[in-house]
């Protein structure tokens, strides 16, 4: 057989090398192989095979498997620390090993924890030669925590602003993984504008009204435990603003949308980092994020930098829409200044972050096993290196060295530790443990000190069979300690076999370069040490190669003919070849028409697809050779089809007839390619001005081959043309001679000629220039000429270069001019210009309007009237008035640190606006001021009105306090709107008695400087409704509504008692009455007494009704005797078939005809119906309510997904997570009413669950 040839050398004469082993096939031997023969008698000390991760999370609902495996001779035995003392696995029934192995399996699936097995691990495998130890496997389960509970107001902004969706998921093992979805776990779509960070928390550069939505939701995901938990919807309204009340909004207090920045253009501003600097710490090998999101209106768009160097090509990513820098496989050169730069049109910031890289302990040489005969001398090296530089201890057999037993053959230097003059006892197992602040490495290398004479591992009389002149490689794998030498001798006699004609590998392999007919014989190898020798015999043949001597020739052929391939082999006798033939490197077709002989194969009615390479394929066990020909299959050759093409470029384009304007261009039409050419496009080029630009010049019809053209002047003209047909438009033609044309004066003015002034004393005259095209000459300048428009001046003119503005100074203000400007060059000006109108700079209006009244239309409009303004003293165009108004700071309702001035502009010439918005009971005042294009004029006198008084708002609480058997106390905060001065307060309250009826309201008065007031002589355990509002002279404000229970009348009623099982810690309260308080205690008896604690709740209400008593209907009545009267007729008929010896179904008839049960429901006044009987029994959670709308709100404390609002129908775990499929949405039921101010009971939180 053929062997791999070794690279590595070694002379006959080499001497010994002490530390290391040479295998059969290994260039440096660190460990005994594993030859079944060997092994039987051979020791080894133990190594680690197999162990868990250094950090190792377990799934908590599953079984934990800690694995240490290790080899050794003899097998080594196994045990485990934990927390740095010694785990006695037998004293723990949850805990077994695996059979033959330290694998440690805790049986937590049936009774016990996973937190209760949360600990350091360390594995110690020991025999008779040493001990190895695995890593400290720091076991913890995995955790997915719930998301805190809390209330998520909704969000309202303006177009424009920034914002932050906080996500802050709760804190699992390992972290979770965030995204945001809306409520059909649809991901959100997320931009340079929209982005989430690497905190999870989602960022807005600026708001849009598209953004509105009611289902922001932060989901965590815990891919340890395939669960995911949700945060509550986040609900963002975002309003538009237009020009009218956007003043308007601009002044509105922070209080009333969230957040307070502008909604206009803006220069960026980073959200996350904050400051101009920060600091970020990375360990060596890990990916490097850095992060810069920055807000602004437009969009800011983010750069990168390194200040200090360049970012590393291969190992740098931008993420998040470039807000996010990574950097992989980060090492200590990575470390430097970072500099994110956001912009937009308005402005640029920088943030500059210093990156530090650290290392954990990393190799440069982790210690080698080593393997030594008596005496010999050695070394184990362990150096590692990290940020900080880590630092170095050794153990032997797991213990520190400083405490193992003393070897006088080991000298520990450092790094190393040096063995001399070794004996049997001082093998062992020697850990090197390299640690800093941020992690360490432990390794272990074994020193296995053996006395052992040759062996060779190879079988005895190998036969080897090689074709000549071929490389022979003979295998004499060995094994000795210490390190045997390798001779090998040909034949029974003779010397050893010398290097000039063959190479000996270090593991033993003879090779010969190239084996000829008399290399064939027997060969020895001979391997000695002090211990003693060994030898092995194996025998070389040489075959003479596989040749093919005919080779398949190349062929062509017809189709429909036969052809046929020769292929003659020539090989060793003593091999047998095998033929196969291949066709395009793959297996012949399954056709008949495919027949092979001994040397030759057939193909018979030839077609087409036929035609490839056909290769012969000769195979011995030894070598293979091939051979190759091509085989053609071609048939009468057809009349060729017609080329249809687009034309070929027209050529010789000539100029002829050279006159100022005009020239005549002639040329030779290319090839039509089949299709008549239908016309010829010219194009032109101006050397001169536009050098390389083409220009449309005309077309002709595609039979004339010349054209008169059209010149313009001073133009140095080039000229192309091109043909067309049906089939598109040829390449163009090479490009005539140049001609330039005479220069001649303009023929026309610039355009968009305007006056206006910058300052109130000039005018800045600005236009159009023409091209160099337009020029029509050398020289190009303009004529400037003004004069005022109603004065009597003679036109001022100045010739300008070629420029497009000129500035007039000293102009009167705001004065009409007339202008104009003409073109002209050195031959001459171009025709009159035309004149237009402009108008000298504006000043600031000098008088404010006159007249200035304000009309009262109610508590929150105004009306304000003024007189316009002389024309003349606005000194400019007239834009429009602008109202200043503002609460005057002594108003009654508030003082005000400062005044806060709203502004209303009215465009154009009106005399009159409106106040919207005005707060009630306030006093306002206003002034009206002119505008033009230069600002504002002065401002009129101020004007003072008041706004009368309004309705207040609710009041800002009410809380029921105190609850007795017949009193309750009521507490409220005044309205935070009183709009006015408050008269009364109104309280009205009604009872829910057990039979859902609402019973007797009741009106009290209550004066307007109480905030507290004590109801008495009222039932015990009953509900009542409460409804509360405030007045002033204007009306009733709105009102706020609650609900409360007077408490049990303890005498009255008697103590139920349910056994629970001592391991359960909730229990649910069944058949309980709705709108009642009751009184609960929870005891718990053992060998210390008996020891109980007591809570009070109230059950929630149920819908009142007010039922409607059907027996006094006269259609109740109506449908009773109908069907007494049916009863009557059947028992009649009944009577009658019995005595006739009929058969009466009377199932049949009862199911036929059921009694019908009748439950209306009434609307018009406001009640409702009955509940149904899967409704009566179930007791309402705490804190609903029965608004007036007929709806019933959910608890907002619920912890289920749905119940959150977010429609999620899935599996759930017992911690309340959600696994597997997602699915369809539920709609949310509606949601009204006032939260309940009553304390939380822990039985609503228990019918949570059950």
């Amino acid at each position: 057989m053929q062997l791999e040839i070794m690279p590595r050398k070694k002379r006959l004469s080499a001497g010994r090398v002490p530390l290391i082993l040479f295998l059969c096939q290994m260039i440096s031997a660190l460990d005994v192989p594993l030859d079944s023969k060997l092994l039987e008698d051979l020791v080894q000390p133990p190594t680690i095979t197999q162990q868990s991760p250094k950090d190792y999370i377990v799934d908590p609902r599953e079984n934990i498997v800690i694995q240490c495996e290790a080899k050794g001779k003899p097998p080594p035995s196994f045990s485990w620390t934990r927390n740095g003392t010694h785990f006695d696995i037998d004293k723990d029934p949850l805990v077994t090993m695996k059979a033959g192995l330290g694998t440690l399996i805790i049986n937590i699936m049936g009774e016990g924890k996973a937190e209760t097995y949360e600990g350091v691990y360390q594995c110690t495998a020991r025999n008779e030669r040493g001990a190895a130890i695995s890593n400290n496997i720091v076991v913890r389960p995995s955790r997915s925590p719930l998301w805190t509970k809390e209330k998520l107001e909704p969000i309202t902004l303006r177009s424009g602003q920034s914002l932050i969706l906080p996500c802050r998921p709760p804190v699992g093992l390992p972290p979770a993984i965030i995204f945001w979805m809306d409520n059909s776990f649809q991901r959100l779509p997320q931009s340079e504008r929209v982005s989430q960070g690497l905190n999870g928390d989602l960022y807005f550069s600026n708001v849009l009204p598209e953004d509105s939505r009611e289902d922001y939701i932060c989901y965590a995901r815990f891919n340890h435990t395939q669960t995911i938990q949700q945060k509550q919807p986040i609900s963002l309204k975002v309003v538009l603003v237009d020009e009218l009340n956007d003043t308007i909004a601009a002044n509105l207090s922070d209080t009333e949308v969230y957040g307070a920045k502008s909604s206009r253009e803006r220069p960026p501003t980073f959200l996350t980092p904050q400051g101009n600097a920060s600091n970020k710490e990375e360990l060596r090998g890990n990916v490097l994020s850095l992060e810069c999101i920055a807000e602004g209106l437009p969009t800011p768009i983010i750069y990168w930098i390194k200040e200090d160097g360049t970012l590393p090509t291969n190992r740098t990513f931008y993420r998040n829409f470039q807000k996010t820098l990574q950097i992989t496989q980060v090492s200590e050169a990575d470390s430097g200044k970072y500099q994110c730069i956001a912009k937009n049109a308005l402005g640029v910031i920088h943030h500059t972050i210093s990156v530090t890289v650290k290392a954990a302990p990393y190799w440069i040489m982790a210690p080698q096993n080593l393997v030594l005969s008596p005496g010999e001398d050695g070394a184990l090296v362990c150096r590692a290196n990290g940020n900080p530089k880590p630092r170095i201890s050794w153990l032997s057999n797991g213990v520190p060295i400083e405490i193992a037993p003393d070897d006088p053959s080991r000298k520990i230097n450092g790094d190393t530790i040096i063995f001399s003059s070794v004996q049997e006892r001082s093998s062992a197992v020697y850990q090197c443990n390299a640690s800093n602040e941020y992690g360490y490495l432990l390794g272990n290398a074994f020193v296995n000190v053996l006395a052992e004479p040759p062996r060779i591992l190879t079988s005895e009389n190998t036969l080897y069979q090689v074709i000549a002149n071929r490389p022979a490689l003979l295998d004499c794998a060995f094994f000795g300690s210490p390190l045997p030498t390798i001779e090998w001798f040909k034949g029974t006699k003779g010397s050893a076999l010398r290097e000039d004609t063959y190479v000996l590998h270090e593991n033993g392999t003879l090779e010969i370069p190239v084996a000829q007919k008399d290399s064939t014989g027997t060969y020895t190898c001979v391997a000695r040490n002090k211990l003693g020798m060994a030898k092995n015999e194996v025998h070389l043949e040489i075959k003479d190669p596989t040749r093919i001597i005919k080779q398949p020739e190349y062929a062509v052929v017809q189709r429909g003919s036969t052809v046929s391939f020769e292929c003659k082999v020539k090989h060793d006798h003593t091999l047998i070849p095998t033929v196969i033939w291949l066709k395009d490197n793959g297996e012949l077709p399954s056709d008949g028409r495919f027949t092979v002989d001994k040397d030759q194969l057939v193909v018979a009615d030839v077609s087409d697809s036929d035609g490839g390479t056909y290769t012969c394929v000769a195979n011995t066990t030894l070598d293979d050779v091939s051979a190759s020909a091509v085989l053609s299959v071609v048939a009468p050759t057809p009349t060729p089809a017609p080329i249809y093409d687009v034309p070929n470029p027209p050529f010789d384009l000539e100029l002829t007839d050279q006159l100022d304007k005009s020239v005549q261009l002639s040329w030779t039409p290319g090839d039509d390619n089949n299709s008549p050419i239908t016309k010829f496009i010219i194009e032109y080029e101006d050397a001169m001005h536009e050098a390389g630009l083409w220009h449309h010049q005309t077309e002709v019809p595609g039979t004339q081959t010349t054209a008169q053209l059209k010149l313009s002047p001073y133009v140095n003209y080039s000229f192309r043309v091109m043909a067309e047909n049906s089939l598109g438009r040829s390449l163009p033609s090479e490009a005539s001679e140049q001609y330039l044309t005479k220069a001649a004066e303009p023929d026309k003015n610039p355009m968009t000629v305007e006056g206006l002034g910058s300052e109130p004393d000039n005018l800045v005259i600005t236009w159009q220039p023409l091209n160099g095209f337009e020029s029509n000459g050398p020289g190009l300048q303009y004529k400037v000429s003004w004069r005022q428009k109603d004065g009597d001046d003679e036109w001022t003119s100045v010739v300008v270069a070629n420029v497009s503005k000129y500035i007039v100074s000293g102009t009167p203000t705001f004065v009409p001019y007339l202008i104009k400007v003409q073109a002209l060059n050195d031959v001459g000006f171009a025709p009159e210009p035309a004149v237009v109108m402009g108008h000298s700079g504006e000043d600031l209006p000098m008088v404010a309007p006159g007249n200035v009244h304000v009309t009262v239309v109610n508590s929150t409009l105004a009306e304000v009237h003024w007189d316009p303004v002389p024309l003349k003293s606005v000194r400019g165009h007239l834009q429009g008035y602008r109202i200043y108004y503002w609460t005057d700071q002594n108003s009654s309702k508030r003082n005000r640190r400062h005044i806060e001035k709203k502004i209303l502009t009215f465009q154009g010439s009106k005399t009159h606006g409106m106040l919207p918005g005005l707060e009630p009971f306030s006093h306002y005042t206003l002034n009206v001021r002119v505008v033009n294009g230069k600002g504002e004029g002065p401002a009129s006198p101020d004007r003072v009105f008041h706004t009368p008084e309004g309705v207040p708002s609710a009041p800002s609480s009410l809380k029921i306090v105190n609850p007795t058997l017949d009193s309750l106390t009521l507490e409220w905060d005044p309205p935070s709107h009183p709009n006015g001065i408050l008269t009364e307060y109104t309280l009205k309250y009604q009872p829910i008695n057990s039979t859902h009826e609402l019973g007797p309201l009741v009106d009290l008065k209550i004066p307007a400087n109480k905030t507290r007031w004590t109801l008495k002589n009222l039932n015990f355990s009953t509900r009542y409704k409460f409804y509360f509002y405030a007045q002033t002279s204007a009306g009733s404000g709105s009102q706020i509504t609650e609900e409360a229970v007077t408490t049990v009348d303890e005498g009255k009623e008697e103590w139920r008692k349910e056994i629970v099982n001592g391991s359960r810690s909730f229990f649910g309260l069944k058949g309980l009455m709705p709108g009642t308080a009751y009184k609960v205690r929870v005891g718990a008896e053992g060998d210390s007494g008996f020891v109980s604690s007591e809570d009070v709740f109230e059950t929630g209400p149920a819908m009142a009704s007010r039922q409607v008593d059907i027996a006094t209907q006269g259609w109740f009545i109506g449908l009773m005797c109908a069907v007494a009267l049916l009863i009557l007729i059947l028992l009649i008929v009944c009577f009658i078939r019995r005595n006739k010896g009929g058969k009466y179904p009377v199932k049949e008839k009862e199911d036929a005809h059921p009694d019908p049960e009748i439950q209306p429901m009434k609307e018009d006044d406001g009640t409702f119906g009955e509940y149904s009987d899967a409704e009566d029994h179930k007791p309402l959670k705490k804190g609903s309510r029965t608004p007036s709308d007929r709806t019933v709100k959910k608890e907002d404390s619920d912890d289920s997904l749905v119940d959150y609002g977010e429609g999620v129908n899935g599996q759930f775990n017992e911690d309340g997570s959600f696994i597997g499929q997602y699915s369809g949405k539920k709609e949310k039921e509606p949601a009204e009413g006032n939260e309940s101010s009553e304390a939380p009971s822990p039985v609503n939180a228990m019918n949570s669950f059950v």
